[in-house]
């Protein structure tokens, strides 16, 4: 009695091979047979080709593979096929769970003050119909499309949205419109990914300054100061970094004289006169 080919995601020694990062799994053995038994686990979809034709889109169960017609066997196809049989299946995995993509990168404020982004977003093909948009229009390379494949592609997608807000915004109003800066990366996202397929859950952005210096200034104004009052308790505080006992002149606006004492007399005056 022959033994069925189980087809499934996991490995030899009974691992889940797609983890977190992995969108799609291209089933690697070239030989699967008719008969073999095809297994498709709650969080995935499968999608079965031969010969380059998409033959169905499977959800949640087993399901037998058969060939779409009689088989050829015997003498005719070991001379016209080298003892292969021409139908030859490829099985796709497509995950249906929720994936997490970043996308990072920089923009430039209506001053041209660069600024740093992080775009948390969040991904799952939603049904059969999706999973095969991915199939179809999503490449991927060797055996497996990771979730940075996928973002390789939104990237500039992101890039372009956040760029499209923020070069039009003061420096120190970038924050106060995160929220249509969010709805807008969201909308822009998901009418490139709906083409893929790909369902766009959730959206996080967050956009701040590049430089340290830019940020720690911004910090000091958020207190009340003016941008004068926050240079120069920026400079104070990098001079105390640095042991500097002008630091605190610095930052209340006082001159500094070479050798005054703690009330302003040179060291080593001769005292006033002895009563």
């Amino acid at each position: 009695m022959a033994i069925r080919q189980v087809i499934s995601t996991l490995s030899d020694d009974g691992k889940e091979i797609m983890g977190t990062d992995i969108l799609l799994f291209h089933y690697p053995d070239a030989n699967i047979l008719n008969g073999s038994l095809l297994t498709v686990e709650s969080n995935h979809f499968a999608v079965l080709k031969s010969r380059g034709a998409i033959l169905n889109v499977y959800e949640t169960g087993q399901y037998p593979i058969t060939t779409p017609d009689r088989p050829i066997v015997g003498s005719v196809q070991q001379a016209f096929f080298g003892g292969q049989s021409p139908w030859q299946y490829e099985v796709l995995y497509i995950s249906r769970a929720k994936l997490v993509l970043k996308a990072s990168g920089t923009a430039l404020s209506r001053e041209m003050a660069e600024l740093a982004y992080d775009v948390d977003y969040y991904i799952h093909i939603e049904n059969k119909d999706d999973a095969l948009k991915l199939v179809q229009h999503m490449p991927y390379n060797g055996h497996f499309l990771h979730a940075e494949d996928v973002n390789r592609y939104a990237g500039p997608v992101v890039e372009q949205a956040i760029n499209q807000l923020v070069q039009v915004t003061p420096l120190e109003q970038v924050n106060e419109h995160i929220h249509d800066l969010t709805a807008l990366v969201k909308e822009h996202l998901q009418a490139f990914l709906t083409v893929y397929g790909i369902t766009l859950n959730d959206v996080k952005v967050l956009v701040f300054p590049k430089d340290e210096r830019m940020k720690s200034l911004i910090s000091l104004k958020a207190f009340g100061l003016s941008e004068m009052d926050a240079v120069r308790y920026y400079v104070a505080m990098m001079m105390a970094e640095h042991n500097l006992i002008s630091a605190p002149n610095v930052a209340v606006g006082e001159a500094f004289h070479v050798g005054a004492g703690a009330f302003g007399m040179p060291f080593g005056a001769p005292p006033g006169p002895q009563r």
